[in-house]
């Protein structure tokens, strides 16, 4: 995949936290970064240079729900994912693998695909892991994930291991098909909570040799501290030389334990969902915006913020959530996406400056300070 290079940059003496740069045939990204989710083409109620101004480098789409609709030729026919939505920057496209199997219904897997019926409206559907990756390449994303196997857990240790076995053969799969040089496959390391099978399925798929790769499975509602304890012994496994991304996660507070772990790339859908339902994140922790005592609020939702939420008092923050006014959804999501890119962007000039250890302290410090409220 020579229209991709990674290099490291930087790493912090005291943790595991790496600074990078990712290099794509439509622009460089800097690492550590978070990818809002623009899941059927759009992140939702965000406009592209409001995007843009957020920090946001790199967005994440995803093959299920594309697939399903508009179809992924309805959208290589208007320009592919890059012409349809007007991003001009870097797209990552999630397999589908995940929303397979906590969306659709009656799903059939076997060696060979996963047979499930639409959640939309019931049609019959085969997704085959060369089929994802057409399904990518029609799409145009710049990042492919490969299909994996997603299981829920807890779960039997045979089960979890079945599904290694099939998301490593699936990948091999997905790496056979023939892929243009401006798009990159990255694989998935699956293994549940056990230590033993996800370095079995990171070994399996660092052989194969792709140019990056993800943690998934994780962030379906085990304690952070198991999450943690995961990518304690899957990050070392790792190539050092390649981008390593956690899928789905997280708070705050979770990227910032990845960071230090080792894990330069993530996404999720938490800053524009919360925003949607007035929760804001702030350095001084969580805020509920419908709560009475920001009535007449005079302040700012965080002093120093740039974002157009943080030009309005709290008091209008409230009322215009209060009032069902569409305004507030979309203040608020901007601003939750803004305080992800500016705790990475704090986080990349930590790293480079050789103290991201303090960095970390201090920002746990203050999300401590304020209960959700």
């Amino acid at each position: 995949m020579s229209d991709f290079q990674f290099q490291l940059n930087h790493r912090d003496a005291s943790t595991q936290a790496r600074q990078g740069t990712l290099q794509t045939p439509r622009g460089a990204i800097q690492t550590p970064t978070f990818m809002p989710v623009g899941t059927q083409g759009t992140v939702k109620g965000i406009e592209l240079r409001q995007l843009r101004e957020t920090g946001a480098e790199m967005i994440l789409g995803n093959t299920y729900h594309l697939a399903l609709r508009p179809g992924e030729e309805t959208v290589r026919k208007l320009g592919g994912l890059h012409g349809f939505s007007g991003w001009d920057g870097p797209i990552l496209t999630d397999s589908g693998g995940f929303q397979v199997f906590s969306l659709a219904s009656q799903t059939k897997v076997t060696d060979h695909s996963v047979v499930f019926k639409s959640h939309i409206d019931g049609r019959r559907m085969e997704f085959t892991p060369e089929r994802s990756i057409e399904i990518q390449q029609a799409l145009g994303s710049d990042v492919m994930m490969v299909l994996d196997h997603v299981v829920s857990l807890p779960n039997e240790r045979d089960v979890i291991r079945d599904a290694n076995r099939r998301t490593i053969e699936w990948a091999k799969r997905c790496q056979a098909v023939p892929t243009e040089s401006n798009q990159a496959q990255f694989a998935i390391v699956q293994g549940g909570l056990d230590e033993q099978l996800r370095g079995e399925c990171a070994d399996a798929l660092v052989a194969l040799g792709f140019p990056g790769y993800a943690v998934g499975g994780l962030s379906v509602g085990e304690p952070p501290a198991e999450m943690y304890r995961i990518l304690d012994v899957t990050c070392p496994l790792l190539p050092e030389t390649k981008p390593r991304y956690l899928m789905g996660v997280g708070r705050p507070e979770d990227l910032l334990e990845a960071v230090a772990r080792g894990i330069d790339m993530f996404d999720c859908v938490m800053p524009t969902r919360n925003g949607r339902n007035a929760h804001a994140f702030t350095d001084q922790g969580p805020k509920k915006l419908r709560n009475a005592k920001y009535t007449e609020e005079t302040e700012p939702l965080e002093e120093g913020c740039p974002c157009p939420a943080c030009q309005r008092s709290l008091g209008y923050l409230r009322h215009l959530f209060n009032s069902g006014e569409m305004l507030g959804p979309i203040l608020l999501s901007i601003h939750n996406l803004t305080y992800y890119q500016r705790l990475l962007a704090g986080a990349r000039a930590a790293i480079e400056a050789g103290n991201f250890a303090e960095y970390h302290a201090q920002k746990r410090q203050g999300w401590s300070q304020l209960a959700t409220s």
